[in-house]
């Protein structure tokens, strides 16, 4: 996936330096090209396919924290560990 994303930000990068040496380009215009054509879309397209590990990491998250909670939790109080002494009559 990153090879992909490496190559689209150079095509990027040299149709922004094609811009700026253009004799009718500017920089402005350099710079327009690169956001708009290279580091928007890949931005975009980094987001959406990190969509799954996103999700993953949120499930293992919510997984750690109710095992991590006591197994009686919400249930029954526990009873005392010591019982009261009673006197005999």
């Amino acid at each position: 996936m990153y090879i992909v994303v490496i190559a689209w930000i150079y095509v990027a990068l040299m149709m922004s330096v094609a811009e700026a040496n253009h004799p009718g380009g500017t920089v402005l215009g350099a710079i327009v090209t690169f956001v708009l054509y290279g580091v928007g879309p890949v931005a975009l397209v980094v987001y959406l396919m990190r969509t799954p590990a996103r999700r993953r990491a949120i499930k293992a998250r919510e997984a750690a924290e109710r095992a991590s909670v006591e197994p009686d939790a919400g249930r029954e109080a526990a009873a005392d560990a010591v019982p009261p002494v009673r006197k005999e009559p």
